[in-house]
């Protein structure tokens, strides 16, 4: 496994996505994901999942210190007083006494960002948090959230794949020691069976799932965190670790690049 440094954190730089999951499927796809080798894994609260994502990290045994987990702070959790205590609920259903990571999920006009922050940092304070940062967040907000943050932002977790040019967030966060965390990076399943991709992996014995996933993480300062509701592609998802992209294959998934968002809800800042 490939790691990244986000401020004294060693995030590992592919993660299992767990939006979507719930139940019996969540736990059982999470135990499978950590059987198989993963060590990071994403929720978020508006995903109504913690308690099944604790659940399977407390049955499968695994030492708290080999885990890298994040959670997301919703929206509507932004005052001072909601950040502590949904957190402290979002601990108690996940079976911790921290995370890894806490982020903001969306920008929210309406909650100033340094009630929010300011709660965050005191949260790193307490150790009930490594490490914060946020989530869909463009530049302009991203440039925002650095007035108002004394402690560093670990990282921005965006959507990211090879059909959508991520250029200006990834710019502005090398320069500013972000990571960016890949969510959707196979856009929805668009780049499964992808010719392009297909193509490319060819030459590997690789899929074009695998191949999209290798060419996020080989990038400065990227993870990704695909999902996997069945453990046959978790395990396919993982297998990305034993072959590396040409400067021809560059090339080639660089022409794809667009505007193919498949996140945008009404509530989305203005994207760069």
């Amino acid at each position: 496994m490939k790691f990244i440094d986000t401020h004294g954190q060693r995030m590992p730089v592919l993660g299992f996505g767990t939006w979507q999951l719930t139940g019996q499927q969540c736990i059982k796809s999470i135990e499978a994901a950590l059987k198989i080798g993963y060590r990071h894994i994403d929720t978020a609260q508006i995903y109504e999942n913690e308690t099944e994502v604790g659940n399977a990290i407390s049955e499968h045994g695994i030492a708290r210190e080999e885990l890298f987990v994040t959670t997301k702070v919703w929206t509507s959790n932004y005052r001072k007083e909601r950040v502590f205590s949904s957190v402290a609920e979002s601990l108690d259903k996940l079976q911790l006494d921290y995370v890894n990571l806490l982020l903001m999920h969306w920008p929210n006009p309406e909650v100033p960002l340094a009630e929010t922050l300011g709660a965050m940092q005191e949260l790193i304070q307490q150790g009930k948090v490594k490490a914060i940062g946020v989530s869909n967040f463009p530049v302009r907000w991203m440039r925002e959230v650095l007035g108002k943050c004394r402690i560093p932002i670990s990282c921005n977790q965006v959507e990211y794949h090879a059909l959508l040019s991520q250029d200006a967030v990834l710019k502005f966060a090398r320069a500013n020691d972000i990571v960016v965390t890949a969510y959707s990076p196979l856009a929805r399943a668009k780049l499964v069976n992808h010719p392009i991709l297909e193509n490319i992996g060819k030459k590997y014995g690789k899929t074009s799932s695998q191949v999209a996933l290798r060419w996020l993480i080989e990038q400065d300062g990227v993870a990704a965190i695909p999902k996997a509701a069945h453990e046959k592609n978790a395990r396919a998802n993982f297998a990305i670790f034993d072959f590396s992209l040409d400067d021809s294959d560059l090339k080639e998934i660089a022409a794809l690049a667009g505007n193919n968002r498949t996140v945008n809800p009404d509530f989305a800042p203005e994207w760069d």
